[in-house]
């Protein structure tokens, strides 16, 4: 399951080096286009975001503020899903964008949460309308 996940993460990246602007590659100064989601171009990214259990909690959200992490994470246009705490975990984080700015995702969270956090990715997608459907067809069947 693991491996698969990774392939289908290794999938986006390139599909989105492929049919990305043709920019070469970014650095924290050079943001990607603002390039809005739309349903041809949308990928959906739940993020992991682990807390170091070794430091107290005042010196993690200290180590974030020095960082600019709410400063640079989500980056601007970057749709917040949803942000949750997983107690025991830390905070999961669901972000849309278009998939060109994967790159730009990537190192706003390398650049400001590293040090407080472990982070893990994975591509996300909306099952909601999918299981209503399949829910309603098997309840109109009996």
């Amino acid at each position: 399951m693991r491996k698969t996940i990774k392939t289908l993460l290794m999938s986006t990246v390139l599909a989105s080096s492929v049919y990305g602007t043709g920019a070469n590659a970014q650095t924290a100064s050079q943001p990607a286009t603002q390039t809005v989601a739309t349903a041809d171009n949308a990928m959906m990214l739940t993020v992991f975001l682990k807390h170091d259990q070794t430091r107290p909690l005042s010196e993690l959200k200290a180590q974030l503020m020095q960082q600019g992490f709410y400063k640079a994470f989500p980056p601007a246009g970057v749709e917040v899903v949803s942000w949750n705490i997983m107690m025991g975990i830390g905070q999961v984080v669901t972000v849309r964008f278009p998939a060109s700015r994967l790159a730009e995702v990537n190192l706003a969270l390398e650049n400001t949460a590293w040090g407080s956090y472990s982070t893990e990715f994975y591509p996300t997608y909306d099952f909601k309308p999918i299981a209503l459907a399949e829910q309603t067809k098997a309840r109109s069947a009996q």
